[in-house]
């Protein structure tokens, strides 16, 4: 059934259809959301430098896994992609079935509301433990850690690194590692 709006019946849609679907998409509340195009080289390189980071900690790790671009399934009619996940003890190899330990999205023009207000309360919601907003344009990361089931900021990063104490897998990022072919253009 779907959502009466103005006397317009919009389609409620599910994972069943979303699964279907040609293109990258995103499914809230039953609403498609398509992703921009390719991101940019920046958006890339910087998605690249924090896996790297992220794998080489958690290589030896048995429990978690650095995924990128991995659907993550909240419910039925909700299904994300985030652009880079630490997900511990996850057995589903078609999209993530729990919180993911860390979400990480790198903010563009396009989505910078849907990242910093939407999938802000959705991950805070559903109890993802760290969420990091990483800014191309000021080289900056802000962090948030939840705790008593709010997120609450950690601070801004440029060339600090920062420990994730609370993961099963010890890990850190470390971002003058990873702002730095962006640092030197400046």
């Amino acid at each position: 059934m779907g959502a009466l709006q103005n006397d317009i019946i919009y389609p409620h849609y599910t994972y069943d259809d979303y699964k279907h679907w040609e293109g990258d998409w995103e499914l809230v509340r039953g609403v498609p959301y398509a992703m921009a195009p390719s991101p940019l080289k920046t958006h890339q390189n910087l998605a690249s430098a924090i896996v790297a980071n992220l794998y080489n900690q958690t290589e030896n790790c048995l429990e978690c896994e650095v995924l990128v671009e991995f659907d993550y399934k909240i419910s039925n009619d909700t299904i994300l992609r985030p652009d880079v996940v630490v997900a511990c003890n996850e057995t589903n190899e078609n999209y993530l079935m729990k919180a993911p330990e860390i979400v990480v999205e790198i903010i563009s023009k396009s989505t910078a509301l849907n990242d910093e207000i939407y999938k802000y309360n959705l991950y805070e919601k559903e109890k993802v433990k760290y969420y990091v907003l990483v800014y191309p344009n000021d080289l900056i990361a802000k962090i948030y850690k939840l705790e008593n089931k709010e997120f609450s900021k950690e601070g801004d990063f440029r060339e600090e690194e920062y420990f994730f104490e609370e993961t099963k897998c010890k890990i850190k990022l470390d971002f003058k590692k990873i702002f730095k072919r962006f640092l030197r253009k400046l």
